[in-house]
């Protein structure tokens, strides 16, 4: 096996990937709506979110215009209760152990900015756990653009092939694998429509993975996509 082609780095998208935030956005405009007896059309909600270009009005359910500003600080503090409650997702955990247990590093790739990525991963006490946070602020352009993963190749001085990347989103996923990476894609709810043809591997949630599991998919390939099988310890060397 070829020692360069070896995994060396996990990179984390943040949002929907380790914390499901997208969720508790969603279900804080569901918190309001049930509050008030309006009706909450939730297809439309998941459909809108991770789509910069798609502006609706989250508040026209109920009527004209003068109550939004009372109603977006009510959900607000409904959101705020929701976040604080969030727990790392399924197989997150299980894979910060083991890429920290065999040595690799680990970074986030993330367009939302350190002022959301930092408290969220503090109050879970999983900060200590990256090497490295690219945010939003840190690159001239955030996903679908390969940006914020080249910039965490940089800081490892590391090669795309060695590293493997963990989306939840078509968007996250494009930019992982212009940047080169080895790209996993485990979409949650808001997210299981978008299209994943692109990516190398597509689970359920990141639970289905284990370290083992991509060294055996991934080592090797780079170079050597149709490696002959070792020699027998026989063969003359």
């Amino acid at each position: 096996m070829h020692h360069h082609s070896m995994l060396r780095a996990f990179v984390f998208d943040f949002d929907g990937l380790i914390l499901d935030t997208e969720s508790a956005l969603i279900r804080s405009y569901a918190d309001v709506h049930a509050a008030h007896n309006v009706t909450f059309d939730e297809a439309l909600f998941f459909r809108a979110v991770g789509h910069v270009d798609f502006t609706f009005d989250p508040w026209i359910a109920f009527g004209p215009a003068g109550r939004h500003a009372e109603l977006e600080t009510e959900r607000q503090l409904l959101k705020i209760g929701r976040l604080e409650k969030l727990l790392p997702l399924p197989g997150v955990i299980a894979l910060l152990d083991e890429a920290r247990a065999a040595g690799l590093r680990i970074a986030v790739a993330s367009n939302s900015e350190h002022a959301w990525v930092e408290p969220h991963l503090t109050r879970l006490g999983l900060l200590d756990r990256f090497a490295f946070l690219a945010c939003r602020e840190d690159v001239p352009s955030p996903k679908p653009e390969p940006d914020l993963y080249k910039l965490v190749l940089q800081n490892f001085g590391l090669r795309a092939h060695e590293a493997v990347a963990f989306e939840d989103s078509h968007t996250g996923s494009i930019a992982a694998k212009r940047a080169g990476l080895h790209t996993v894609a485990a979409p949650g709810p808001s997210t299981a429509h978008h299209d994943f043809a692109h990516v190398d591997l597509l689970v359920k949630s990141l639970a289905e993975v284990t370290l083992a599991s991509l060294r055996q998919r991934f080592e090797g390939r780079a170079e050597s996509p149709t490696r002959p099988p070792n020699p027998s310890p026989t063969t003359p060397r």
